[in-house]
């Protein structure tokens, strides 16, 4: 971490990069804060390797910081990566605030890229950049684009349910869309005249001839549905075409959901530590996969359970002001993904773990809320996770003891 670099071995020059798609802007600064080099470069490998060179010409020991950490930040930090050229990260609200502190109410890139460059330099609590190993990289763009799916899936039912409700209300209540019958359902029929004139039989033999589970009782839910509404209502043939588009959009997301969940398992195995990481109760292949792509899979990266708590949103930070002490509050700087994934499988654990739901109850019976018993017992299960994968052990009935959570 950048702690441990501080205090063994100060660089001799701190190369800030304010971060745009098609463009970057560097500045160089020495010891005294004084400007050495400021470029404007393509975000192009030639461009980047030559600016790479440049500033090593000056020194090879320079400390490199970017405002932005993904995207368009990745050629530059796979080529500072490889070579060798270590890589802090500032927020993009962190440079934001800290711009206010220096002369001047211009915002220009060159100005961003000193003032990220002059917080490397002057501030010790910055961590480095690691990019994680190949398996890491991959769960990392497999379960972003999963999540993302998910998200449009959602979103894709909602619309699904807005035009349903402007021509068949009563077969939007009985149907609960997000399984997968009623939606296959609605690709066939989707106004009361279709269902009424198809009956209960023929729409039963449909579903099954589908591999629709529960094929009778959705045949007649519908059925009585259409039974209750004998109006049709203006636009319906219309609106009955758009139900079955969106009735496939998804089922064509279903199908990427499933095809990136054999993907994202395929991958996870191969990871190390894979079989320790499932070992825990409630720690399914997805959110192990998540919790490998939030962490880069390296726990050497955190040095210890207390730093990858802090990393996870686990551990509380005083808030202290005047008379007013033993405040603590969430920080503000966290792994949204990180504390998702423990937050999940801890409330997934408490199905499965009677460890885990003696930990919550005690936390309940302690005066705890839901939520804040959930996130005690996601911070202890952190902790166990570290011990498990420092020890290279997966998970027994009696772990060893921990640190207070």
């Amino acid at each position: 971490m950048y702690d441990e670099l501080a205090e063994g071995n100060v660089p001799e020059l701190w190369a800030g990069v304010d971060i745009g798609k098609t463009h970057h802007h560097a500045v160089v600064i020495n010891a005294e804060g004084k400007r050495l080099l400021s470029r404007r470069v393509a975000n192009d490998e030639t461009e980047l390797l030559a600016l790479i060179g440049d500033v090593l010409e000056i020194s090879p020991d320079a400390l490199w910081a970017v405002d932005l950490n993904h995207g368009g930040a990745a050629l530059l930090i796979g080529l500072l990566v490889s070579h060798g050229q270590p890589v802090a990260y500032l927020t993009g609200l962190a440079v934001h605030r800290a711009s206010a502190t220096y002369r001047g109410e211009g915002k220009t890139d060159a100005k961003d890229a000193f003032v990220i460059a002059d917080q490397a330099r002057v501030r010790r609590d910055l961590g480095l950049l690691r990019p994680g190993d190949e398996i890491a990289v991959d769960l990392r763009t497999l379960t972003t684009r999963r999540l993302d799916v998910v998200f449009d899936r959602t979103r894709q039912i909602n619309r699904l349910r807005a035009q349903l409700l402007e021509i068949f209300p009563a077969l939007e209540r009985s149907l609960e869309l997000t399984n997968h019958g009623p939606v296959v359902l609605l690709t066939g029929f989707q106004t009361p005249a279709a269902i009424r004139r198809a009956g209960v039989s023929r729409i039963e033999t449909w579903l099954k001839n589908r591999k629709v589970r529960g094929a009778s009782v959705l045949a007649k839910t519908v059925v009585a549905a259409a039974q209750a509404q004998q109006t049709a209502l203006s636009g319906e043939t219309l609106a009955a075409a758009m139900v079955v588009r969106l009735a496939k959009g998804v089922m064509a997301l279903d199908e990427e959901i499933a095809e990136l969940d054999t993907l994202i398992e395929a991958r996870f195995r191969e990871h190390p530590h894979a079989e320790v990481i499932r070992s825990l109760p409630g720690m399914g292949t997805k959110l192990a996969a998540e919790f490998i792509a939030a962490t880069g899979g390296d726990m050497d990266a955190f040095g210890s359970s207390d730093r990858l708590a802090g990393f996870a949103g686990l551990a509380p930070r005083p808030r202290d002001s005047g008379r007013v002490s033993g405040n603590m509050h969430r920080p503000r700087r966290y792994h949204r993904g990180l504390l998702r994934t423990m937050y999940l499988s801890a409330m997934v654990s408490l199905r499965c773990c009677p460890a885990s739901k003696a930990y919550y109850d005690r936390k309940r019976s302690e005066g705890k809320g839901h939520k804040q018993a959930l996130l005690a017992l996601a911070r202890r299960r952190l902790n166990v996770l570290w011990a498990m994968i420092r020890d290279g052990e997966c998970f027994h009935a009696s772990p060893p003891v921990m640190g207070a959570a």
